[in-house]
C-alpha cells in the first residue's frame, strides 16, 4: 500500500521539492486512503501535485478530466520533461495518434491520462476505462460542474456517472475559484461528502492589487509596460476589437505584443499562445478565453482593460500572474460605462441565471469602488475571514481616513440579528432609520429594540456602511440570495465579544495625499551582479528550452532561477538543493547552469568571496589539485586546505583519501586523543607527530571526527 513517505520521495525525484504544502499533504493522504475529496487552492497553489503524486506511486493509471486542449498539452509536456509517463487524448490528434495512446494505456504504460469531459462520457471510451486499472479520477476546473459557477460547462454535469460506474475508485475534484454555493453543488453532483471539502487560503500575498479610473487607459498601460518592460503580462479586454486595438498600440510603442480571441482561426490562436509560452511574445491582449489553458509561471502582471463580470473570473485571471510565488501585479481599470455595458448585457440575456449574474456583478463593482483593503474584500467574498489590512494593495498604500465604526457596526448587526439574522439590504436600512414603510410594519419590525437606532445616518450613508461591513466580512450575502444580508461568526464577535471595527467615514473625502518618501540608495554591487546573472540564466533557460522543444517555464520556473541566484550552485552536489531541480533535470540541464554560474561567480570578486569554499569544491570536481586551485584563484595554499577540511565537515562528497591515507588517519587519531581531543592546537598535534604528517592530513582527520560527532 502506497504511503506518504513514498509520495515525498517521488516529489523530490520528479519535481525537485523537499516537502508538500499542508493542503497538498492532506489531499494526498485522503486519496491514498481511498476517500473522495474536493480541494480548493488558488491558481499557482500546486493543485496538480495533489493527483500527480498518487498517480505515480499507486498501481494503475490516473484519469484526469481537463476542459481545455492547451491545458492538457501544457501539463503533459511538463510531466514528460520530468520523466513521468503521461499522455493526453483530444480532438487535436489524428485517429492514429489516439490509437497509439490507447494502446499504451491498455499496456499499462501510462501513469496519467488527460482527457476532455466529452471524451470520458462518450459511449466508445467507457469500455476502454472498464478494461484498465484506474487508481484515481481527477476532475480539474471542477467549478465547471455547477450552474452557480462562473464557467459552467454542460458536459461536466454528466460526470456523476463516474461514481456510479466506478464506485471503489477515489475522485478528486479541483478548482481555484468557487464560493460556498458552488462548492456544495460540486459535492452533491459528484457524491463527495461535505466533510471532505478542503479549502486552502485564497490569499496570493505576492500579487499587488490596484484599481484605477479608466481615463486615458492606453497612456496608463504604455507607461505601466515601460516600467515592466522585461516582464511577461496579459491585458484582458471584454471585446475582440479591443484586444486588436490595444495590441496594435503596444506594437507601435515598440513592444512584442499580440492579440488573442475566439474570432481567430484555431491555427492562429495556437501560434499566438505558443509564442507567448516560449517567451517570443511578451504581452498578450486577450479576451477571457486566454490563459486558462496554460501553466506559464513567469507571468508577472495582469491588466484588466475592462471590469470583469464577477469576482470568480477576476480572481482566476489575476491568478495567472505570479504562479511561481514571486512578486506580481494586478491592475484593474474601472469605469461606470463598463459597468453599465455589462449590466445591459446580463439584463438582455434569456437565462434563469441573469439575476444571479447581476448579483455577482454588483460584488465586483463593490470591489472596484472599495475604500478599504482590496484583499480583505476579495478573500471575504470567498468565505475566508481576513481581518487585517494586507499592505500590498493600492488602498493600503494610500489609505483613506478611517473612523472607529464599532457603534455603527453594532447598530446594523444588532438590528439584523433581531430580525432573525437575515433580511434584505434595503429593509435593514429602513429598520435602522425608523421608516414606517409597509414591509417594516407588516413584519412588526417597528417593535424591535433596534428600530430607529440609526436615524442619524442617511439612507445613502447606511448603504455605504453596509457595503463596507460586507466587504470586510462582517456580513454575508450569498450570490444566489439576491440583496439578502446574513449574520455570521464575525458579526457575533462584534456584537458579543467586543471586536472593534474600523470604517471609512461617509463624507466624500478623497485619498490621503500624504505619501511616505522613500530614499533610494541604489543597488549594491552584489545586487547588480546578481541581477546580471539572473538575466544570463533566463536567457540560458530560453535557449535550452528551444532546443528541447518545451516552454522555458517548464524547464525551470522563475522561482527556481531565483533559488539558483540565492544559492549560486557552482558544483553538481549543490544543484540537488536547488528548488525545482529534479534528478532528470539535473542530469539533462544541470551542468549547463552550473558551468554558467561557476564562470560568472569566478569573475566577480564579491560573489567569489561569498562562494569561496564551494568554488574550491567545484575545481576539485574538475580534477584540479589544491596547488592548481590556489594558483588559479590567487589564494594561499593553506586557505584552500582549510576549504577542503570545512567542505568535508559540511557534508560535501569530497574524496579525502588522496590527502589522508587510512594508515595515516589511524596514527593521527591516536595523537589527537593523547593531546586531549579535537580542541588541541594544530601546532601541538603537528609537533606530537614529529612533523611526519602534513597539516592538511591533520585538518582532514579533525574534520572527519567532527562529521562523525555531528552524525551521532
Amino acid at each position: 500500500m502506497a504511503n506518504l513517505e513514498q509520495g515525498l520521495a517521488a516529489l523530490k525525484q520528479y519535481f525537485g521539492y523537499e516537502s508538500f504544502r499542508p493542503l497538498q499533504e492532506k489531499t494526498i493522504t485522503y486519496l491514498l486512503e481511498g476517500k473522495d475529496v474536493l480541494t480548493l487552492m488558488p491558481t499557482g497553489g500546486g493543485k496538480s501535485i495533489c493527483f500527480q503524486i498518487p498517480a505515480i506511486i499507486l498501481e494503475g493509471t490516473c484519469i484526469v478530466v481537463s476542459p481545455l486542449i492547451a491545458l492538457m498539452q501544457d501539463q503533459v509536456e511538463g510531466l514528460v520533461a520530468n520523466g513521468i509517463r503521461a499522455a493526453f487524448l483530444n480532438s487535436s490528434q489524428t485517429p492514429s495518434e489516439q490509437q497509439d495512446i490507447e494502446t499504451r494505456l491498455l499496456q499499462r504504460q501510462l501513469d496519467l491520462l488527460y482527457i476532455s469531459p466529452e471524451k470520458i462520457i462518450s459511449p466508445g471510451f467507457i469500455p476502454v476505462l472498464n478494461t484498465i486499472k484506474i487508481n484515481l479520477f481527477a476532475i480539474d476546473e471542477a467549478h465547471c460542474i455547477s450552474m452557480w459557477g462562473h464557467d459552467f460547462r454542460q458536459e461536466y454535469t454528466k460526470l456523476g456517472f463516474i461514481r456510479e460506474q466506478f464506485p471503489g475508485i477515489p475522485i478528486l475534484a479541483l478548482t481555484a475559484s468557487a464560493e460556498k454555493v458552488t462548492r456544495l453543488d460540486i459535492t452533491r453532483q459528484l457524491g463527495i461528502p461535505e466533510e471532505h471539502i478542503l479549502v486552502a487560503s485564497f490569499d496570493r500575498p505576492n500579487i499587488y492589487l490596484e484599481v484605477r479610473p479608466g481615463r486615458k487607459r492606453m497612456e496608463q498601460i504604455t507607461d505601466f509596460v515601460h516600467h515592466n518592460r522585461k516582464q511577461s503580462g496579459i491585458v484582458y479586454c471584454l471585446s475582440r476589437k479591443s484586444t486588436e486595438q490595444v495590441a496594435a498600440r503596444l506594437q507601435a510603442a515598440g513592444y512584442k505584443a499580440a492579440f488573442y480571441h475566439a474570432g481567430m482561426s484555431a491555427r492562429d490562436r495556437a501560434s499566438t499562445q505558443s509564442d507567448f509560452i516560449a517567451d517570443r511574445t511578451q504581452i498578450i491582449c486577450a479576451t477571457i478565453a486566454f490563459g486558462m489553458g496554460i501553466d506559464k509561471s513567469n507571468v508577472r502582471w495582469i491588466i484588466h482593460y475592462n471590469l470583469p463580470k464577477n469576482m470568480e473570473g477576476y480572481y482566476q485571471e489575476i491568478g495567472r500572474a505570479g504562479r511561481d510565488g514571486l512578486p506580481a501585479q494586478a491592475l484593474l481599470f474601472y469605469t461606470v460605462a463598463d459597468l453599465q455595458m455589462l449590466r445591459d448585457m446580463l439584463t438582455q440575456q434569456e437565462s434563469n441565471q441573469a439575476e444571479l449574474q447581476l448579483a455577482k456583478l454588483e460584488r465586483i463593482q463593490q470591489y472596484a469602488e472599495s475604500l478599504v483593503c482590496r484583499r480583505r474584500v476579495l478573500l471575504n467574498y470567498f468565505g475566508e475571514p481576513f481581518h487585517r489590512d494586507c499592505d500590498n494593495c493600492d488602498t493600503c498604500k494610500q489609505p483613506h481616513s478611517g473612523i472607529d465604526g464599532t457603534i455603527i457596526a453594532q447598530k446594523a448587526l444588532s438590528a439584523l440579528y433581531r430580525t432573525g439574522g437575515r433580511e434584505s439590504n434595503s429593509l435593514l436600512i429602513h429598520i435602522l432609520r425608523g421608516s414606517r414603510k409597509k414591509e417594516v410594519l407588516e413584519k412588526n419590525y417597528h417593535e424591535l429594540k433596534s428600530y430607529g437606532c440609526g436615524a442619524e445616518h442617511s439612507y445613502e450613508a447606511w448603504q455605504f456602511y453596509l457595503v463596507q461591513l460586507r466587504n470586510l466580512g462582517y456580513l454575508e450575502s450569498p450570490p444566489d440570495q439576491k440583496n439578502m444580508v446574513l449574520i455570521n461568526d464575525a458579526s457575533k464577535r462584534v456584537l458579543f465579544s467586543g471586536e472593534k471595527v474600523k470604517l471609512i467615514r461617509f463624507s466624500g473625502s478623497g485619498r490621503s495625499t500624504e505619501t511616505p518618501v522613500k530614499i533610494s540608495r541604489g543597488p549594491s554591487q552584489t545586487q547588480r551582479d546578481l541581477s546580471e546573472l539572473y538575466d544570463l540564466l533566463i536567457e540560458l533557460r530560453r535557449s535550452l528550452a528551444v532546443k528541447a522543444g518545451i516552454p522555458p517555464y517548464s524547464l525551470l520556473s522563475d522561482a527556481d532561477i531565483q533559488s539558483m541566484i540565492e544559492q549560486l550552485p557552482v558544483s553538481t552536489y549543490e544543484l540537488h538543493s536547488v528548488s525545482g531541480m529534479s534528478q532528470k533535470k539535473i542530469a539533462d540541464y544541470g551542468n549547463f547552469f552550473r558551468q554558467a554560474i561557476l564562470s560568472f561567480v569566478s569573475d566577480r570578486p564579491l560573489l567569489a568571496k561569498k562562494k569561496s569554499k564551494a568554488l574550491t569544491f567545484a575545481y576539485l570536481e574538475k580534477g584540479l589539485s589544491l596547488e592548481e586551485i590556489a594558483s588559479l584563484r590567487q589564494l594561499k595554499l593553506v586557505t584552500i586546505e582549510d576549504h577542503a577540511a570545512q567542505l568535508y565537515t559540511d557534508g560535501f562528497p569530497l574524496d579525502i583519501r588522496p590527502f589522508l591515507p587510512l594508515d595515516a588517519e589511524v596514527v593521527i587519531r591516536e595523537a589527537i586523543h593523547k593531546a586531549g581531543g579535537v580542541k588541541a592546537p594544530l601546532k601541538t598535534l603537528h609537533d606530537l607527530l614529529f612533523g611526519q604528517y602534513s597539516y592538511l592530513a591533520i585538518k582532514l582527520t579533525l574534520a572527519k571526527m567532527e562529521r562523525e560527532r555531528m552524525q551521532i
